[in-house]
């Protein structure tokens, strides 16, 4: 009978080895899974001609945009498609001023421009597709 037990002992061992694997397993995909964090315009930072700072990039939701910039010569509107063609940001677009922004993005494409007038019309507006 002691046997027996000892045999039970053993499987009760396994069963907690096999859940200790499968936490690391799920740990591990946790954090290759981390969300990803962009500082738009790299270097130069949120300013004029940032539209062509996006290619080559690649995006998913989840991941952060970080505006940095002058705040007392830019701001970041997220805006709608019609909003980014436009350079406009209508009344109830979400605007950033900090001159150190994180925008988390939502799935399918993102607008940014900045709004004060002329300088969306310069490239200061990005179009963000993310998957």
């Amino acid at each position: 009978m002691a046997a027996h037990q000892g045999g039970r002992r053993g499987s009760g061992g396994v069963v907690v080895l096999a859940a200790a694997l499968v936490l690391c397993v799920l740990l591990h995909e946790a954090q290759v899974a981390e969300s990803a964090v962009f500082t738009v315009g790299d270097r130069g930072g949120w300013s004029f001609n940032s539209n062509s700072w996006t290619n080559g990039k690649r995006f998913k939701a989840g991941d952060v945009l970080v505006f940095k910039y002058d705040s007392s010569a830019h701001n970041v509107a997220a805006v709608s498609a019609a909003g980014y063609k436009g350079c406009s940001a209508p009344r109830g677009a979400k605007f950033y001023s900090s001159g150190n922004d994180r925008v988390t993005l939502a799935r399918g494409t993102n607008y940014f421009i900045c709004s004060i007038p002329g300088h969306c019309q310069s490239g200061m507006k990005i179009a963000v597709n993310a998957a």
